[in-house]
């Protein structure tokens, strides 16, 4: 029989929900710090590219790691450290003084980051072995990240509007000295004693595997299929074939990789990545429209983008519920159809129109908060709590991977459309010619330099961009939506899984 988790543990679950809204504050912030960092110091677009990549692609390149060595060294003393290092970073994050310095500290949050997820999760996984309590603990760890991701802009946006943008990655000091005061009281230690060492060839040839597949999907969106991308791919992937059969070599494995002959859990997590490569993309692009192209500041476009995530907040509480009488592929094909009308309408929006940018992204994160919740659940309910670690791994993985590639290529088709639409007058200086054609931040910087039906028209690119962006991605959720349909409807409600 089950065992049933007491009042230890959902007092644990609200401590680790804490790193979990952090989380989901660094994505949101981030979104409404762009403009105003942009203001002081200045990067380019690749620049700006790689500031919101690096923590992405460095907690996706290290999850895997993460997550199997919080079995070997302890998952709660991976998340203590994990939580320390997070903190500092941030502070680095706040008072850096140059787009260069600030990329470097994102990549050391993404390091840092990829200690949270995977530790929280697998920590749950110990923490509620029945099955009934194990949902809707995941369903809550789902929802604090869908929080964090509501109350980012309004906290950050009040932040960046009361002192200056880098006020908005402090958030981080009070929630890590909470956590670690309570860790120790609240949660348990957990470490495989039949884990073995970790396999540091196995650590260099996963992020061998995952790096240069994101880099060339980067570097494609951006310059086009080339000899450097396709370079970069073959590698990648001839990286992840070794990693693969050396895995099935290993005793103690860095990834159990029989995992994926599980149907349920290779399709949910299919299903994550796609659905995080859209909301990555359009989210970047949305918080970018509302204060670039209708002029909103970062306070008030943050209260725009409070519905959205209040939507993926109901979402992700709903779902679960809901799955425990209808099959929860139904549910996640249902949400998801419904977000492609939220890609339809931005897919059509022009300039001034705020109330249709805003409605269509409320239903992208609807569908994003019933696949965070569900397709997380059969992930993690497919696996053995011994292989915990690896399962939370993997899921984060792929969400991380999701988001990071979603900014990559929707981010550079957007910014390859914009400049392929902009011209630059003929009388115009070669600096302010660039800053024109470069990206609409900068030909907002250089808007007294030029007639007013310029920088018009620069929105009317940007917005371009963003509609057939936003309509690759609506394409990418109907893959998804037939994926639920055709691989996950055999998944019976979770009610029906209590034996």
């Amino acid at each position: 029989m089950s065992e049933v988790a007491g009042a230890r543990e959902w007092a644990g679950l609200a401590l680790l929900a804490l790193p979990t809204v952090l989380l989901g504050l660094d994505v949101t912030v981030l979104y409404l710090v762009l403009p105003s960092m942009a203001g002081a110091l200045d990067p380019s677009a690749t620049q700006t590219l790689w500031i919101m990549d690096a923590y992405g692609f460095l907690i996706a390149g290290l999850l895997i790691t993460m997550g199997t060595l919080g079995d070997r060294i302890g998952r709660r003393r991976l998340l203590v450290i994990g939580m320390t290092a997070f903190a500092l970073v941030s502070v680095f994050a706040a008072f850096a003084p140059s787009a260069e310095l600030l990329i470097l500290a994102r990549a050391l949050l993404g390091v840092a980051g990829a200690t949270l997820m995977p530790s929280t999760l697998s920590l749950i996984s110990n923490m509620f072995r029945d099955v009934r309590q194990r949902a809707v603990a995941i369903g809550v760890w789902a929802t604090m990240f869908a929080l964090g991701m509501a109350a980012g802009p309004v906290v950050g946006g009040a932040l960046i509007d009361a002192f200056w943008w880098g006020a908005a990655f402090l958030i981080a000091v009070p929630i890590a000295i909470v956590v670690l005061a309570g860790a120790k009281a609240l949660l348990p230690e957990y470490a495989d004693p039949r884990a073995g060492r970790l396999d540091l060839v196995s650590v260099a040839l996963s992020m061998a595997a995952i790096l240069p597949v994101i880099y060339a999907v980067k570097h494609a969106a951006a310059d086009g299929v080339d000899v450097t991308a396709v370079l970069l791919f073959a590698a990648g992937v001839i990286a992840g074939v070794v990693f693969v059969r050396r895995q099935r070599g290993l005793t103690s494995p860095l990834l159990d990789v029989t995992l994926f002959a599980n149907r349920a859990f290779s399709a949910a997590l299919t299903v994550l990545l796609i659905g995080l490569v859209g909301v990555g993309g359009t989210m970047y692009l949305v918080t970018q429209y509302l204060q670039l192209v209708e002029g909103l500041t970062p306070f008030t476009a943050g209260l725009w983008m409070g519905p959205p995530a209040l939507a993926m907040f109901a979402a992700a509480i709903g779902a679960p519920l809901v799955a425990r009488r209808v099959r929860p592929g139904l549910v996640m094909a249902a949400t998801l159809a419904l977000s492609v009308i939220g890609y339809a309408l931005l897919a059509t929006a022009g300039t001034g129109n705020a109330v249709a940018v805003v409605t269509g992204f409320a239903f992208i994160y609807l569908g994003l908060g019933a696949i965070a919740a569900l397709g997380t659940d059969m992930v993690v309910g497919a696996t053995p709590v011994s292989k915990s670690g690896s399962a939370a791994a993997m899921s984060e993985t792929v969400q991380e991977l999701g988001l990071a590639v979603g900014v990559a290529l929707l981010g550079s088709l957007s910014t390859a459309l914009y400049t392929a639409g902009m011209t630059a007058p003929a009388d115009a200086s070669p600096e302010v010619a660039d800053r024109l054609t470069g990206s609409l931040s900068g030909a907002l910087s250089v808007a007294g330099e030029v007639p007013a039906g310029v920088v018009g028209a620069a929105r009317e690119a940007f917005t371009t961009g963003v509609n057939i962006a936003s309509a690759v991605g609506g394409v990418a959720i109907v893959v998804a939506t037939a994926l639920c349909l055709a691989v996950l409807r055999h998944v019976r409600p979770l009610g029906e899984n209590v034996e």
